[in-house]
C-alpha cells in the first residue's frame, strides 16, 4: 500500500483473515472528510515500514464573524439530493463510521448488522440505497438481497454489494442475487457518492 492510497475508503495495511474484524478501513477517510469540510487538508508522511508515520492536519484560522452574519453550512447533499441509506455490516464500528461519513454529506442513514436484520430494517424504513457487505451472519449478503428483492416495495431501491471479491464470477453472483452495483474494497469515497446521486430514487 502506498501513501497516496492511505486515505481511500476501506484501505487496510493488513488484510489477512486474522485481522478481518479489526476494522473496515474507514477511519482515515472519515478524518480527511471532516478536515476538508472545515476547509483544511491532511497529509501523511513516512520514511518506510518500521520508520513511523507523521500526519499533518492544516486548518485555516477564521476571523470573527459579525453578529449579523451566519456562518456557512458545511458542504453536503442538497435536500433534493439527500438519500435514505441503509448501511449493513456485522462490524458495528465499521457501520457507524460509514454511516457518519454519509451523514456529513447530508444523507439520512440507518444500520443493520446481519442479513436478517437488514431485511427487517429495509422493509421498515424503505431506504433509497442499501450498502451491504457480503460476509454477514444469519443470512449472507446474497440471500439478504434476494429476500429484499422478493418484495414489491424494493422495486425502487438501489442495492450495492461491498466486498473484497471482484472476479467476474463474483459480479455475476451479485447480479443474480439482485444487486444493482458491485463494489470491490477499497471503495473510492467519491465513487460511492456518485452512486448515491444516481440511485433509482433520483429518476
Amino acid at each position: 500500500m502506498s501513501i497516496s492510497t492511505l486515505f481511500d475508503m476501506f484501505v487496510q495495511v493488513d488484510t489477512s483473515l486474522e485481522r478481518s474484524r479489526d476494522g473496515l478501513g474507514i477511519g482515515l477517510t472519515l478524518v480527511k472528510t471532516l478536515v476538508e469540510l472545515h476547509g483544511g487538508s491532511v497529509e501523511a508522511h513516512s520514511a518506510g515500514p518500521g520508520q513511523g508515520s507523521e500526519f499533518v492536519v492544516r486548518l485555516a484560522a477564521l476571523p470573527a464573524l459579525p453578529e449579523s452574519r451566519t456562518a456557512p453550512a458545511p458542504a453536503s447533499a442538497s435536500a433534493a439530493g439527500a438519500r435514505r441509506v441503509l448501511v449493513v455490516d456485522d462490524s458495528h464500528d465499521a457501520a457507524e463510521s460509514l454511516a457518519m461519513l454519509l451523514e456529513f454529506e447530508g444523507h439520512e442513514t440507518h444500520r443493520a448488522h446481519d442479513g436478517a436484520d437488514a431485511v427487517r430494517v429495509a422493509e421498515r424504513v424503505r431506504p433509497d440505497v442499501v450498502l451491504m457487505d457480503i460476509g454477514l451472519p444469519v443470512l449472507n449478503g446474497y440471500e439478504a438481497c434476494r429476500r429484499i428483492r422478493s418484495h414489491a416495495w424494493s422495486a425502487d431501491m438501489m442495492l450495492v454489494a461491498i466486498t473484497g471479491w471482484g472476479q467476474e464470477d463474483d459480479r455475476e453472483q451479485s447480479r443474480s442475487a439482485g444487486f444493482d452495483v458491485h463494489l470491490v474494497k477499497p471503495v473510492d469515497h467519491d465513487e460511492l457518492l456518485r452512486i448515491l446521486s444516481r440511485s433509482r430514487a433520483s429518476a
